[in-house]
């Protein structure tokens, strides 16, 4: 059973490993993150880490039996009002097992409970139907039009009151 956890320092290998093993397959769904963010990994861990501390953005990582990340569950760009940006991804070992759903409502659950957000947005793009069916069956409502890497996409949210 694999388990949502807040992102430690401890996290930094199994999640190198994660974003190298799944690069390829991440791409063709979402911007690179480009050759600077494997080579400067220890160091942007190391700053996230630092941002989650003042409380700005909210890291977590799915993690399986055997200790390996099964995916990511971002909350970004915390706002005094009380919003964030969900972004997440998931390996593609482990897709289509209900990871994705499981792990954006669990991450929802800590939004509201634990970190007091009420509102949280995310955007997808049209052609990503896996992402876009995650976000409806959690709740999240369309609300616009986006353009993301040149690729048309939605913008979406949800009321964490009502959720």
């Amino acid at each position: 059973m694999a388990e949502l956890e807040r992102l430690r320092s401890d996290h930094a290998p199994a999640l190198l490993v994660f974003e190298r093993e799944n690069r390829g397959y991440f791409a063709a769904s979402v911007p690179d993150r480009g050759d600077a963010y494997f080579v400067e990994f220890e160091e942007r861990h190391r700053a996230l880490l630092d941002e989650q501390e003042a409380g700005t953005i909210h890291f977590h990582v799915l993690v399986g039996e055997g200790g390996e990340i099964l995916g990511r569950f971002n909350l970004v760009d915390v706002d005094a009002e009380g919003g964030a940006e969900l972004g997440y991804r998931v390996a593609e070992k482990a897709t289509g097992r209900g990871v994705a759903t499981a792990g954006v409502r669990e991450v929802c659950r800590l939004a509201r409970e634990e970190y007091g957000l009420s509102r949280l947005t995310a955007v997808t793009t049209l052609d990503n139907e896996g992402s876009r069916a995650v976000l409806g069956r959690v709740g999240f409502g369309a609300v616009g039009s986006v353009t993301l890497d040149g690729r048309a996409g939605a913008s979406y949210e949800l009321d964490l009151a009502a959720a």
